[in-house]
């Protein structure tokens, strides 16, 4: 297999996160007939590669190896906060024109955890089901590295659009993320597709938080094994971040924090009012149905923070640095106070303008002094900059994506061995 130096992937990666792969004239899949899912995306190494050139995408030519993929919408049950069972969705994306002794060793699995999204329209299995193209990070993992990626949709979104998504909150994060890598580790055996042992969990922002809660639950289970953990730029310390953003005048993202106090209040029985001032209580139930995006629900909001014309009520504020039900459960949902036993890289850029890396900074020292032995902060930019990258430039929580993926996928390459 031909291996991509990190610029080159760097320069490819950061296209396909921001543009992506134009969906004109690419085929809709045809029917495959499989056990237990639905083959939604069919493409081969050619016509990826074509879609990335037709972009101009810097790093590809026609010189460069990039494999197919096929795409399927694999259906299964997970578990809410709640305890109730739900039925949910996740993609898996198989790499297809791979080199015959990849095939014959089997695939090494990326569990990809989504970051932050609002409408439904965003959704893995709904963006592939409804373009048939490349998209993000399973170009990457798969066309390019030759990873199986698996993305769970997450309840809320795709087969259990209508149950509130619970944003940030371990439990259901945790099981809609393990559920999956067994439903389709399921699959395929069902469907005659080779997988190995090796088992690589990732996610960026709001899937950095769900690929930590993953790697906790796994570890406790002792069911599957994981090769190599690399969140990304995760809340890892719930409580912790809380705090800085609720002492805040105001609020960079509104949405963000609206979807937290929506989340925590549906799923620790509290009203929403509770928590939330009107006239903006009233409005989350619409505002967070799956048919909004962010930029279509942070107009909606109020930038203050709190008082009686601000996002949050002032009493359950003041309530939460005093202590409330909600000072307890951020607490509760902390996913850093744990020695996770595998070699964990905690990939964060030092410029992040919504998550901290000092969130990060914190979660290696607690993890460590919790006696883990393999657990590495890296800082994006520093990194970069040691491989004559970039300069150091601060990268902000959307512009360190696309490296994020391209460090994590260069280290979960050089365990496999190929």
């Amino acid at each position: 297999m031909k291996r991509y130096g990190l610029g080159k992937i760097l320069l490819t990666v950061s296209v396909l996160f921001f543009v992506g792969c134009d969906s004109t004239d690419l085929a809709q899949p045809a029917n495959e007939e499989v056990v237990g899912g639905e083959l939604v995306v069919d493409l081969d190494g050619s016509t990826i590669k074509s879609s990335l050139i037709a972009n101009k995408t810097p790093g590809i030519d026609e010189s460069s190896t990039v494999y197919g993929y096929k795409a399927y919408k694999i259906p299964y049950t997970t578990t809410d906060e709640e305890g109730n069972s739900v039925k949910v969705s996740g993609l898996m994306v198989i790499p297809t024109g791979v080199p015959e002794e990849v095939q014959q060793a089997g695939f090494s699995v990326v569990s990809d955890s989504h970051g932050t999204i609002f409408a439904n329209s965003e959704a893995p299995t709904v963006i592939a089901g409804a373009t048939s193209a490349p998209d993000g990070a399973p170009v990457i993992l798969s066309s390019i590295y030759a990873f199986v990626t698996l993305q769970a949709d997450y309840i809320g979104f795709g087969d259990s659009l209508g149950h509130y998504h619970p944003f940030i909150l371990k439990k259901s994060l945790a099981n809609t993320t393990v559920d999956f890598i067994k439903a389709a580790r399921e699959f395929a055996s069902n469907n005659g597709i080779k997988l190995n042992d090796q088992l690589f969990v990732t996610g960026y922002s709001e899937g950095g938080y769900a690929a930590m809660a993953a790697l906790e639950k796994i570890e406790n289970e002792g069911e599957l094994q994981v090769s190599m953990a690399a969140p990304m730029a995760g809340p890892y310390i719930v409580d912790g971040l809380a705090a800085e953003i609720l002492k805040r005048p105001e609020l960079s993202v509104p949405s963000f924090m609206a979807d937290v106090g929506y989340a925590y209040a549906k799923a620790y029985g509290h009203e929403v009012n509770e928590v939330i001032n009107e006239p903006y209580a009233s409005k989350l139930p619409t505002l967070f149905d799956g048919s909004k995006t962010r930029l279509e629900i942070d107009p909606e909001l109020t930038k203050k923070t709190t008082g009686t014309d601000g996002l949050f009520v002032e009493s359950f504020v003041n309530g939460f640095f005093t202590g409330n039900w909600f000072t307890l459960a951020a607490y509760e949902n902390n996913v850093y106070q744990w020695a996770p036993q595998v070699p964990t890289r905690l990939i964060h850029c030092r410029g992040d303008d919504v998550i901290p890396i000092q969130i990060s900074v914190a979660t290696e020292n607690a993890m460590n002094a919790s006696g883990a032995t393999s657990v590495t902060l890296v800082a994006v930019e520093d990194l970069l900059q040691s491989k004559g990258l970039g300069d150091g430039t601060p990268m902000g929580h959307a512009e360190c994506a696309a490296p994020a993926y391209m460090i994590a996928a260069e280290m979960f390459r050089a365990v496999r061995g190929y």
